[in-house]
């Protein structure tokens, strides 16, 4: 793949509203060679394997088995992999997470008119018989103002239904604040639980809950979503006896977004923070896309 190339650049239309659901779909964001790129890539780098000589910010121990994902053919104990900042790791990840044209639809989307600049990008692996991610949002993580974050998820797979593909809850992202949960609470026994007590409290009973759920089942590989960083989402356990379920999620902010004033930032984010600055660092959190005017 040419260095130069952005692949992201042939993307098709999105379907949905991104105004009123709080997400989009794109059965194409790059290419299904350019997911096999990726997945042959994400394979490499948690083998220790960096072709820019740098780890990830997250990573999980070097898999012991040689299959994919180190998946051995033992189910039970099997762990979801997380990866933060594979970009700086891979060279594959950096042309997608940093892609000018995915930057600019961002944007688009989210009506940023100062352009979109990347924060972060994970990996998220389940190798079969990995359990299911808890309900959640994603903006309660970031610690910037303004507090605006989209996030796109690229299935690296495509999402059979036993792989516990990503879901969405229609219209959430316009809930109040109420519950936001945390990092601990990712693989509770109960995905729904955080769920279903944040939609009790806009008046939304369970029967009517699981009618706003749409599931991306069925998305190809290099398709995607793109969702409001408030909107609620969730996945189910990897079921398949041999298939990974793999997808990369890229988070972006507003191009003129700095770090929150007035309180303690997270651990990810108080080491960029220079010393009487708000600024955010270029090197770490780069923008992708400014329009030519502002």
């Amino acid at each position: 793949m040419c260095q130069n190339t952005d692949p992201c650049a042939d993307f098709s239309e999105p379907t949905g509203s991104f105004e009123a659901d709080g997400f989009v779909l794109l059965k194409r964001l790059v290419s299904p060679e350019f997911a096999t790129l990726l997945a042959n890539s994400l394979e490499r780098v948690l083998r220790a394997d960096y072709d820019t000589d740098v780890p990830p910010d997250k990573r999980p121990r070097v898999p012991k088995g040689d299959g994919i994902l180190g998946f051995s053919g033992e189910r039970r104990g099997v762990r979801t992999l997380q990866l933060i900042n594979v970009w700086k790791s891979s060279s594959t990840f950096a042309q997608i997470s940093r892609s000018p044209a995915l930057g600019e639809l961002v944007a688009r989307l989210a009506g940023w008119q100062c352009g979109a600049r990347l924060a972060q990008d994970q990996v998220w692996a389940k190798p079969p018989g990995a359990p299911p991610l808890v309900f959640h949002r994603d903006s309660p993580y970031f610690d910037f103002e303004p507090s605006d974050v989209v996030t796109v998820w690229v299935a690296i797979d495509r999402m059979q239904p036993e792989l516990g593909p990503l879901e969405y809850v229609r219209g959430s992202h316009r809930w109040g604040d109420g519950r936001l949960g945390s990092a601990a609470q990712f693989f509770d026994s109960d995905p729904h639980a955080l769920l279903r007590s944040a939609a009790k409290r806009e008046g939304i009973d369970e029967a009517s809950l699981d009618q706003l759920i749409i599931s991306m089942e069925g998305m190809p590989a290099g398709g995607c979503s793109i969702h409001n960083g408030r909107t609620w989402h969730g996945s189910g356990p990897n079921a398949s006896a041999s298939a990974p379920r793999r997808g990369l999620g890229i988070h972006y902010v507003p191009a003129s977004a700095t770090f929150a004033s007035g309180i303690e930032l997270g651990k990810l984010w108080a080491p960029l923070r220079q010393p009487g600055s708000d600024k955010l660092p270029e090197a770490e959190l780069p923008v992708v896309w400014r329009p030519s005017r502002i």
